[in-house]
């Protein structure tokens, strides 16, 4: 048993549940340093946007709760990594660092430290926590990753069934040293605060994460074959929470091959298989850190996108647009932080191809607006609906919102919560013509055409 202090440096992995370098450390015996870093300043890191800012507070604040109640404190620091957690080591005379794995490009910022701390003599070991299956595990007969979905998931449940998750720790010998306040990080808005739809809707934490999870198993998952229909309650919500890591995906696997109703065990197989979108997300990412800035198709670089007219971009932002559909998911994400999925699609065709405003403009709006905005799902998903990403076939398909409404909306139930004003003077023309703007995209297609041949 060690009685030096061992530092658990957490990330995206919140939770004292099923989190691996936590439980390696309390394993290890002696003193835990349990610590948040705000790192902006990295070169590879991505500040995060209002809305995931928001969660964050909500979600430290749980954390240090449940720390607390197993006898540790959660430490704040902020400032890059490179810097911040060598200072830590020498701060607390540790001689181990745990971490659970990041797949983006901060991974680069983590290998340089495990590097120079190794040589320094401090043990660091790295666990897989936020992924049911490693990127580098998963590949094809050629040995290269995956550029469509079903082969990926496919091998992905042929290589075997992920790991039970890990019981929390029943009780952390912590640490306590000097750390930040988090209020001074000043993550809430105030000056507005525009963060009241966003209170009604989350209940950031492990706890509230769990009981999400609970409540999907016990009632959405039995309607989870209609999760493309926006005005029902049938898909599970839980992506803000495995984004921050308040619950792990190995925590979702195992809830629901537990006792379900028949209904539910007929949809499980689907609603696991969009896990698996989550998982093919961070498996491009892996490969390509630059996902959110440079096209995946490279041929791509020749799609003629127009300069954003500054009035549409805003009527889109603010669902503005005349194009009802548009316009319910648009408020719901400036009111909830979060979109229904089948309505982000909508959205994001509407921007890219009816507009032709790239798809790196539309990525930065949800980037501070989603509370489950995630380097790998967001621009994955952009680039998906722009066609220049990995499995976009055909690339050049173009949602018509209009029949998106009749077919998933017909009722009207999700369009009428958002935009009760549809269909009354008072609602405005829409921006664009959608049949002349589609022919002007399947031109601009053209050129993908072109550059590919």
């Amino acid at each position: 048993m060690s009685t030096s202090a061992s530092i658990v440096w957490l990330r995206d992995d919140l939770r004292v549940a099923d989190n691996p370098a936590l439980s390696a450390a309390v394993d290890r015996g002696g003193p835990v340093v349990v610590v948040y870093l705000l790192d902006e300043q990295s070169p590879a890191a991505r500040p995060l946007g209002g809305a995931s800012r928001w969660w964050l507070h909500g979600s430290l604040t749980a954390l240090a709760d449940d720390l607390a109640a197993l006898g540790a404190s959660l430490t704040l620091r902020r400032g890059p990594a490179s810097d911040v957690i060598p200072a830590l080591v020498a701060d607390t005379g540790a001689d181990a660092v745990f971490w659970n794995r990041r797949y983006g490009a901060m991974r680069e910022v983590d290998a340089a430290l495990k590097s120079r701390l190794t040589d320094e003599g401090v043990l660091v070991t790295s666990f897989a926590a936020s992924l049911l299956y490693e990127p580098w595990r998963i590949t094809s007969g050629s040995g290269d990753p995956y550029r469509v979905f079903t082969p990926f998931w496919r091998a992905c449940l042929a290589s075997g069934d992920p790991r039970p998750p890990l019981p929390a720790p029943t009780a952390i010998d912590g640490l306590v040293i000097e750390g930040d306040e988090l209020d001074d990080w000043a993550l809430l808005p105030t000056r507005p605060d525009w963060a009241a739809g966003l209170r009604e809707a989350w209940t950031p934490g492990s706890a509230g994460a769990h009981d999400r999870l609970e409540r999907f198993v016990e009632h959405g998952l039995a309607l989870y074959h209609r999760r493309d229909e926006p005005g029902v309650e049938a898909t599970s919500r839980l992506s803000p929470h495995l984004r921050f890591g308040e619950l792990s995906p190995f925590e979702v696997w195992a809830r629901v091959h537990q006792t379900l109703t028949p209904d539910a065990v007929s949809n499980r197989a689907k609603f696991l298989s969009e896990i698996g979108w989550r998982e093919f997300s961070y498996t491009i990412l892996f490969g390509r850190p630059d996902l959110g800035r440079a096209n995946f198709r490279p041929e791509f670089d020749a799609f003629p996108w127009g300069e954003p007219d500054a009035g549409q971009l805003e009527a889109w932002q603010h669902g503005q647009t005349g194009i009802p559909i548009v316009d319910a998911g648009m408020r719901e994400l400036w009111t909830t932080g979060y979109m229904h999925n089948r309505v982000r699609m909508i959205v994001a065709s509407f921007l890219t191809k009816n507009l032709l405003v790239d798809w790196r403009t539309g990525e930065e709006w949800f980037w501070d607006t989603l509370v489950d905005a995630d380097e790998a799902s967001n621009a994955a998903s952009w680039q998906w609906v722009a066609g220049s990403g990995a499995d976009a076939a055909p690339y050049f398909r173009i949602f018509n919102p209009m029949l998106q409404a009749e077919k998933f909306d017909p009722r009207g139930d999700y369009v009428n919560r958002w935009v009760p004003e549809a269909g009354t003077p008072g609602y405005p023309p829409p921006i664009v013509d959608l049949k002349a703007s589609r022919a002007e995209a399947l031109a601009a297609y053209d050129a993908v055409k072109a550059a590919k041949a």
